[in-house]
């Protein structure tokens, strides 16, 4: 399979990730599309490593898959203590947290 098809793939992930983080008001599923943009992202970063014949790319995005678990323990905890406080996971009632 042709290297090309991934990074086609990537950018329709990534693309389809990006839509669903400016439509959509729920925190959840505004989290689940950023994880489905790095994802992404990874992808391309292991297409292009293998384009190159490297392992530059599959080395950056374990560090992209790090960073990604540490997003999902702070992202986590705000989404948690938004629905103690408000009753819901909506993305407008963040603003309401301000001290």
């Amino acid at each position: 399979m042709n290297p090309v098809n991934y990074l086609y793939l990537a950018a329709l992930l990534f693309t389809i990730g990006a839509s669903g983080v400016l439509i959509r008001r729920n925190a959840i599923v505004v989290f689940m599309c950023i994880e489905l943009m790095l994802n992404a992202c990874n992808l391309a970063f292991v297409a292009f490593s293998r384009m190159h014949g490297n392992l530059d790319g599959q080395v950056i995005a374990f560090f992209t898959m790090v960073v990604a678990a540490a997003e999902v323990v702070v992202g986590l905890a705000i989404i948690v203590s938004l629905f103690r406080a408000r009753h819901s996971a909506s993305v407008d009632d963040a603003s309401l947290m301000k001290l």
